[in-house]
């Protein structure tokens, strides 16, 4: 499976952006997707995931209540809606399967597949 991020760019504090992950070469259905970031100089750190259905999300204390994560299984396509974003959220944020299910969902090791990046920047 290839996965592709998309939807990056620059804006301002307190802009939206919403992030696309457009999976080919497999149909993703049954599997956890999640969206993991990595600002300069530090490590990668999770974001937010997703259950196969839709139906339970994940998210960490540090996007919690700003970011939405969402899923199109008919368009094979994850989504990250973004709102109220800090010059902290600047990163890479990138797109990866997690075949293991939610339990593991904050574990990126758990995770394969993982995409090209978009880059996110938050200017204050």
């Amino acid at each position: 499976v290839q996965l592709q991020a998309s939807g990056g760019g620059l804006v301002q504090d307190g802009g939206s952006l919403r992030l696309s992950c457009a999976a080919s070469g497999e149909t993703l259905n049954n599997y956890v997707m999640g969206w993991f970031r990595q600002a300069p100089g530090k490590e990668r750190e999770f974001a937010a995931a997703i259950s196969a259905s839709g139906g339970r999300r994940d998210y960490a204390d540090s996007v919690k209540g700003r970011f939405t994560i969402s899923r199109d299984n008919a368009k094979n396509t994850m989504y990250l809606q973004m709102n109220s974003l800090k010059t902290e959220d600047t990163a890479v944020y990138s797109c990866a399967v997690n075949r293991y299910g939610l339990g593991s969902a904050r574990r990126s090791e758990r995770y394969d597949s993982w995409g090209q990046g978009t880059q996110v920047t938050v200017s204050s």
